[in-house]
């Protein structure tokens, strides 16, 4: 039906409008004037107490090297969880397309073991019950606790990773496996050649905000002593005498450290859902 407009300009006799809500957004500069706004006030408050100790910008400053360091560990423990639990997801994944049966129902269930634990709880898993030394023969081989973190930090990869990629493969045009079938494919040649790299540009989004979400849970290392940026600031305030002024800024300058790296990822992760047209 077409909607029948109203002959008249007067306001008083125009149909009732709701109110329309404006939507509220938030966008990169938000975040960037709220770490802002708390270093600068910080200040402020510091000398109200009249103390003559390093002002809060300074002490950020002497220590930037350290928790840059601690922050630069994150993004290696991040890389190489994400590289190691995407190797064993992408094959996990596979198996539970096997076409045997108790193969791919093995792998279902190590998936979502893997995919519903708590991250912390996987963590201290590892942390504690792989040895923290390998004897090879005459050979000792030292296994340091930030390995142990990775290998804690790929299990939950490795599972989400599975279930990208039989997603993945699963959402492919069954026709495109009847193609390669009337063309004498074999099954493995089928999926290396033709269906994955159809699923490369679908796997791409998901795993690209998965390594965002790693990233970030890579401060959960410091519940078991790693020495990572988080571990560091708390560090850090403890060498500053434990001044209460100093904990806000300290981890506000974390946060800013994570936001700057996160954010971009998450714009690219949106750019690319969009170009390659993929619906959540």
């Amino acid at each position: 039906m077409t909607e029948i407009k109203p002959m008249t300009d007067l306001p008083v006799l125009l149909p009732v409008r709701p109110p329309s809500v404006p939507a509220l957004r938030f966008r990169a500069w938000h975040g960037l004037a709220l770490v802002a706004a708390v270093l600068l006030f910080a200040p402020a408050a510091g000398a109200q107490t009249g103390s003559e100790e390093l002002s809060i910008v300074g002490v950020i400053i002497k220590w930037m090297p350290l928790l840059l360091t601690g922050f630069g560990f994150n993004l290696l423990i991040s890389v190489l969880s994400m590289a190691l639990g995407t190797i064993v997801g992408l094959g996990l994944g596979l198996l539970q397309l096997s076409e045997f049966h108790w193969l791919s129902r093995c792998a279902w269930v190590l998936t979502q073991f893997f995919r519903n634990a708590p991250w912390l709880v996987l963590l201290f898993f590892a942390m504690y019950l792989i040895p923290y030394q390998f004897r090879i023969g005459d050979v000792t081989v030292p296994f340091p606790d930030w390995v142990k973190a990775v290998i804690g930090f790929a299990l939950p990869v490795m599972a989400n990773v599975a279930e990208i990629v039989r997603g993945a493969v699963q959402s492919i045009s069954s026709g495109q496996w009847e193609a390669a079938d009337s063309l004498a494919f074999t099954r493995r040649q089928t999926m290396w050649m033709i269906i994955l790299p159809q699923c490369v540009k679908r796997m791409l989004p998901p795993w690209m905000n998965l390594y965002s979400l790693v990233t970030m849970a890579t401060v959960l290392a410091s519940v078991v002593g790693i020495n990572e940026m988080l571990t560091l600031t708390a560090q850090v305030h403890n060498a500053e005498g434990g001044r209460t002024d100093l904990l806000a800024p300290l981890y506000a300058f974390a946060l800013l450290c994570f936001f700057i790296y996160c954010y971009p990822i998450n714009l690219w992760t949106v750019r690319l859902e969009r170009r390659f047209n993929v619906k959540s």
